[in-house]
């Protein structure tokens, strides 16, 4: 319905006309109007309000308003809505007109008549308030109004600056009074309704009448009832008073007061007034739905890893005030790369095989090879703050720079990077070592000297000695081959293809140190820098840096350059095919040679286990998808002996009947129906050996047997920033539990 309009009276014309013609005289008239008998007391006068209204700067800026982002998967689904302050803009187009009307109604009926200020409101207050010797008549225009919430905006959580926004003076009346008509020349009368209604409060965390239609109604502000409107616009002036849930009576009674003035002023029919009083309240409340926490499917973890990618990645603003303000501001619309399908296999997978109650938990992460896109991303403990429920906001997939704590050791899933360093500066893939069952650490080339550290190491069985060939040493994951492997490659070079594929940073942000013990995986890394790692591989040697987000649009509606995942070959073609040849060779001979895919699709894959139990994984392949899986104790101190785990019994966890299955189970269904590719391999001539056996499982890094401490007797570990325990998963600082900055043994 359109507002009824007025030519109004002359006092109707001087409003509209007032500029600063007259404005110092208005000004004290209004302050009067306002605060009588206060501005005796005082001692103001009207030439002191007169200053003060002319040294109001001009210059009235209406901040943009923080409202809510959407933060989708790949398929469009909505994972999480965020906010500070939960609120949807809307041109006058979407509301409807009858809560247009009712806001007008109930708070300003002259709102289409008189300027930015009501001359007629004024003189009415003035005689009330004389009469009654208090200040209980106001006379605040609607624009008034709109002006004191833009201070409210820019407040923000600012308590400070929420009062002084707030507080009721006679320099914060002038100031609005001023800034109310600079507004009125600027804007229409219809702009600046719809601006007070995106603006406005109604109560439960609804800021805006979106808002407000969906918390109440379960329904948009176009769709808007007669007695829904009404509800909501009597809301305004006390949202706690009137609140429906609250004080249900008040608001019908101030419902009706709002009915009572639409049919009063001719905007709805003697009919619609009489349906719309005798219409109950008709509450269906939406409780607010703020942040990750409301994620399904486990998304909560990868929606908080979104949330800190926007938070430091440069492309979203030039300091960290700029992404913050981003952030808050709000209204982004944030399309990720999350396949809900992956996303639920790898969900179901960690949930089913571990119980949320066992003393383990499990975490998986998808990436696509050649492009980097983060698919999935799961783990056991569900996303919360209420420990007990098990819930954490620790994201076990991730690094601590980005919601997660500072890793795991990924133990003999670290094999094939130092494989992979050997292969391309020319060591061939036939290359045999002698690989006894014990050895001392040889002395090792870095990219600054050598090192030696005069420690023993053992392989898993006494019986495992060699000469072993590398085709049956990584399908055996002989510790002592790969001791010696290290050694003839350097570990320069080995550190240099930890560069190349992302596992250069450890998961507590320092640099991986050039240790002798970097082939049998001790430095803590996460399940991320492992999935996008072994993707490399699969892409025949291109790595690309994991990404999350497909595009992002800003609440002005324009696109926000969002991060690449900058991909570079970081070997050739033929060494990753070596190495692809090499895990094939894992998973049909080897250590894993129980995690064939129903469909019989070629899979690699190289399986881990740390000192004691303390960590196992499986991380694998296919051309097209690459998962990574890490089983073990929260706090990296439950040793995986004599442990039930998804209700069943394990003497010991190995990286093949632990998170193999898991690892098994996500990949059935993330590519159930897909088509099945294979990869390219390299020819290696049999080996003079015997073909291995497989193992039950791993051989576990231990300086001398698998009963030994991780890192015992100075064993070098990635722990340089502390907090480690007993060789597994380290909290970050400022974590409860986390690290204290101080040096930790594993």
């Amino acid at each position: 319905m359109a507002p009824t309009r007025s030519t109004g009276s002359l006092l109707d014309k001087a409003g509209h006309g007032v500029k600063f013609l007259g404005g110092s005289i208005l000004a004290g008239v209004l302050v009067a109007g306002m605060a009588l008998p206060a501005v005796g007391a005082f001692g103001l006068t009207a030439k002191d309000t007169a200053e003060s209204f002319d040294n109001i700067p001009d210059d009235f800026k209406q901040p943009p308003l923080s409202q809510v982002s959407m933060i989708y998967d790949a398929k469009g689904g909505l994972i999480a809505k965020v906010y500070d302050r939960d609120r949807t803009i809307l041109t006058a187009e979407q509301m409807a007109p009858v809560m247009r009307q009712a806001q007008v109604d109930i708070e300003d009926a002259r709102f289409y008549e008189h300027g930015a200020i009501d001359l007629k409101g004024v003189l009415r207050a003035v005689t009330k308030n004389a009469e009654s010797g208090t200040t209980a008549q106001g006379a605040s225009t609607l624009t008034q109004q709109y002006v004191k919430n833009v201070f409210v905006e820019q407040a923000g959580d600012d308590q400070a600056a929420f009062l002084e926004a707030t507080k009721k003076s006679l320099g914060r009346k002038i100031q609005e009074l001023k800034y109310a008509i600079k507004l009125e020349e600027d804007l229409s009368k219809d702009q600046i309704l719809t601006n007070y209604l995106n603006i406005t409060f109604y109560g439960h965390q609804a800021y805006g009448v979106e808002a407000a239609a969906n918390r109440y109604f379960s329904k948009s502000a176009k769709d808007l009832t007669v007695p829904e409107a009404a509800m909501l616009a009597g809301l305004v002036q006390n949202p706690t008073a009137y609140d429906p849930i609250a004080h249900p009576q008040a608001a019908q009674t101030r419902r009706n007061t709002v009915i009572n003035k639409l049919l009063e002023y001719k905007h709805i029919t003697p009919e619609q007034a009489k349906d719309a009083l005798a219409a109950p309240l008709g509450i269906k409340y939406s409780e607010p739905q703020n942040g990750c926490i409301t994620a399904d499917k486990g998304m909560g973890f990868f929606c908080d890893y979104v949330r800190h990618v926007i938070k430091q990645d440069p492309a979203f603003g030039a300091t960290a005030a700029d992404r913050q303000k981003l952030w808050s501001q709000g209204g982004l619309k944030i399309n990720t790369t999350i396949d809900p399908d992956k996303q639920s296999a790898m969900y179901n997978a960690v949930t089913k095989k571990v119980y949320v109650t066992d003393p383990v938990s499990a975490a998986g992460t998808m990436v696509e090879p050649g492009t980097g896109k983060i698919l999935a991303m799961a783990q056991t403990r569900p996303y919360g703050l209420d420990t007990s429920k098990n819930q954490t906001v620790l994201n076990l997939n991730v690094g601590a720079s980005m919601g997660g704590g500072n890793g795991f050791s990924p133990g003999s899933t670290f094999k094939p990077i130092v494989a992979a360093a050997a292969l391309e500066s020319g060591i061939p893939i036939t290359q045999e070592y002698p690989s006894p069952y014990s050895m001392e650490y040889p002395k090792m080339t870095t990219c600054d000297g050598t090192t030696h550290d005069p420690q023993t190491l053992t392989n898993e069985a006494a019986g495992e000695q060699g000469p072993y060939s590398l085709q049956v040493a990584m399908q055996k994951s002989v510790n002592t081959y790969f001791i010696q492997l290290e050694q003839q490659v350097g570990l320069c070079p080995v550190k240099q293809m930890t560069d190349k594929l992302g596992l250069g940073t450890l998961a507590n942000g320092t640099k991986i140190q050039q240790v002798a013990s970097m082939t049998l995986g001790t430095q803590e890394v996460s399940p991320l820098q492992m999935a996008t790692a072994y993707a490399a591989f699969a892409a025949r040697g291109l790595y690309c840096s994991p990404i999350a987000i497909n595009s992002v649009t800003g609440g002005d509606g324009k696109e926000i350059h969002v991060p690449g995942a900058n991909c570079n070959q970081a070997m050739s073609q033929t060494t990753a095919d070596g190495i692809n040849t090499l895990l094939l060779g894992v998973t049909e001979k080897g250590t894993a040679s129980a995690l064939g895919l129903d469909d019989g699709r070629q899979i690699a894959g190289k399986t881990g286990t740390t000192d004691n139990r303390y960590a196992a994984w499986f991380t694998g392949y296919t051309p097209n998808l690459a998962t990574s899986v890490w089983l073990g104790g929260v706090g990296g101190n439950v040793s995986m002996r004599k442990v039930r785990i998804g209700g069943h019994y394990f003497d010991a966890v190995y990286g093949s009947d632990g998170p193999g299955p898991i690892w098994q189970k996500a990949m059935n269904d993330a590519l159930d129906g897909s088509p099945a590719t294979g990869f390219q391999k390299v020819d290696i001539p049999q080996p003079t050996q015997p073909p291995a056996t497989p193992n039950p499982g791993d051989s576990p890094s231990t300086p001398s047997g698998d009963n030994a401490q991780g890192g015992g007797n100075g064993w070098p570990t990635g722990g340089g920033n502390g907090g480690a325990v007993n060789g597994g998963f380290t909290l970050p600082p400022n974590v409860i539990g986390g690290n204290t900055g101080k040096p930790g043994r594993h």
